[in-house]
Order: structure tokens, then C-alpha cells, then sequence
């Protein structure tokens, strides 16, 4: 009797796995090139088309999703599967169509380098935005346009919409790498080098390293710096794990947020600073996405 269970149970899973993969899945393709100009190199980038796009003339909000430290840009499809939670929500009407857009940002944290040799900022509202919804049905403006990453990817989408509230409509950060000054100062030396050298320079030490440059990518300090007018206009979502080493910096950021009066939502729940946090967790900041990217027009 357990044997026939089984057997049916097999044939169970295996046939509904056929219908799932027959027409609801969205279509990923991973790593395309886009030269950019400014950069003068190449920038690859992958892409998630909702299940509907082939088989429509429609046009889709965007979410731009970036990743983190030493990752790239097939790590969120990877190891977050993130097409295959959109997919299962997109069916289960938890969220509208959408496109996900995936770029490489390597180790320069998604900004312009001090010297402007590598202005990554620039390419990328300038050159790989209008590029994408020119390549794409999409709908090209702040309405249906958001912005999110994790870790260093966080650090990036909340700075990007700070700096760029007329872009973005709505920006989610997961374990955003966000530091407040006195963690930056007391950051050992090998490990500050590890991780910003790439852009802030090596052995830079003591207040140096709190820089005009690294004070007008540091989102702590643009919270407390950008108008309080252009802050309310971009929806806010921050989560963060309550044993993730990045706590302190998000929790500084949500008490900045609140003493300012700007509108957020914060959400601290069990877990650590790794891929079963963000796996766990990325469905809902896409329903926060959703909800939120003027989307319920059935993407006409």
C-alpha cells in the first residue's frame, strides 16, 4: 500500500510539474552583454520576463535587483531562485507582472570611484536604464520603477533612490550594508580594506575614511542630509536579520527615517546575514513591490 502511495504521489508531483512548466513560467536569460560608453566596457546583466510577455504586446513595471559582495549577475536567480518566487506568486495572484532586471555591479559597490575612472552611478541612470526600457516592453516611468538589492546591493538601492527620488518609485533593502560613522572608525584595517579599497581607497584610516565621497554614498548620511519632501516620495522597505552583523547600521537608519517623519516600513525577524534570510524573505518585498508600482492595471 505505501509502495502504490508512493508511486501515485511521484506521478502526482511529476504531472503538475508538467502543467507549471507548460505556461505559467516567466522566461530568464542569464548574462547578456550591454556595452557601456561610459564605462568603455562591458556590463552583463540578466533578466527575468514575466510568464505573459512573449504572448503579448503589453508593457511591464521594472524592478532593478541587485546583488551582493563577490556575487554577479545570475547570484539572485542562483541561490534566491528569485524567478522561480515571482513565477509561484505571479500565479497565486499574490503580485502583478513584472520584469526583473539583474546587472553586474563586480566589487565597486554600484557608484561613480572617486577619480571618476569608473563612474558605475552614471552608467547606469544615464546608459543602462533608458537602454533596457527601450529594449523592453516596459513602462518607462518612476510609477512602474523600483529598485532593490541585499547587502552591498542594499546599500546601493537605498542610495540610488535617495539620490534619484524622481526615478524610483519605491525602493526595498535587504541587509542593506549600511554602517553608521563610529563602526566605520573602529573597523579594523584588514577588514575595511577587504571590502571598500575597491572604491574608498587602501589604508585609508581614521576619519579619512569618512570622506565627501563616502559620506554622499553612505545612505545613513543622506537620510539625515536629503530633503524630508523628496525622501516621502519613494516607498520604503527595509528588513534586516536580528542577528545579521549589519543590524546596527539598518536600525540607525530606521530611527533616522522615523525622527524625520518619513514614511517606512521596517521589518527585523529572526536570521543572519546569509541566502536563507533573503531566500526567505525576497517573496515578500516583491508583494511590497507590487503593491506599490501602481501595477493594478493589468499592465495594459
Amino acid at each position: 500500500m505505501k509502495k502504490i502511495s508512493f508511486v501515485f504521489l511521484l506521478l502526482f508531483n511529476l504531472f503538475n510539474t508538467k502543467i507549471y512548466f507548460a505556461g505559467v513560467n516567466g522566461k530568464v536569460i542569464k548574462s547578456i552583454k550591454f556595452y557601456s560608453q561610459i564605462l568603455d566596457t562591458i556590463v552583463n546583466y540578466s533578466i527575468y520576463l514575466p510568464p505573459s510577455y512573449e504572448e503579448s504586446t503589453k508593457k511591464y513595471p521594472v524592478l532593478y535587483l541587485l546583488h551582493g559582495y563577490t556575487d554577479n549577475e545570475n547570484t539572485w536567480l542562483d541561490n534566491a531562485f528569485v524567478n522561480q518566487v515571482a513565477d509561484q506568486k505571479i500565479l497565486s495572484k499574490e503580485i502583478d507582472e513584472m520584469i526583473i532586471v539583474m546587472p553586474n555591479g563586480g566589487l565597486k559597490w554600484f557608484v561613480n570611484q572617486p577619480n571618476g575612472d569608473f563612474n558605475y552611478e552614471d552608467m547606469f541612470i544615464k546608459e543602462f536604464i533608458p537602454y533596457i526600457e527601450q529594449t523592453y516592453r516596459i513602462k518607462a516611468d518612476k510609477k512602474h520603477r523600483a529598485i532593490s538589492g541585499l547587502s552591498m546591493g542594499g546599500y546601493a538601492a537605498l542610495g540610488y533612490a535617495m539620490r534619484h527620488p524622481d526615478i524610483f518609485a519605491t525602493c526595498v533593502a535587504y541587509s542593506a550594508a549600511i554602517r553608521p560613522d563610529d563602526e566605520v572608525l573602529k573597523t579594523s584595517q584588514k577588514h575595511f580594506d577587504y571590502l571598500y579599497a575597491h572604491v574608498y581607497g587602501k589604508n585609508v584610516k581614521g576619519k579619512a575614511r569618512l570622506s565627501e565621497h563616502w559620506n554622499n554614498n553612505n545612505p545613513i548620511y543622506l537620510a539625515k542630509t536629503i530633503s524630508v519632501e523628496k525622501l516621502k516620495s519613494v516607498n520604503w522597505y527595509i528588513t534586516c536579520g536580528d542577528d545579521d552583523w549589519l543590524y546596527y547600521g539598518n536600525s540607525v537608519l530606521r530611527k533616522i527615517f522615523r525622527d524625520r517623519g518619513i514614511p517606512h516600513e521596517y521589518r527585523v525577524m529572526d536570521g543572519r546575514h546569509n541566502w536563507y534570510y533573503w531566500r526567505t524573505h525576497i517573496g515578500e518585498g516583491l508583494k511590497y513591490i507590487s503593491e506599490r508600482l501602481n501595477i493594478g492595471e493589468n499592465c495594459k
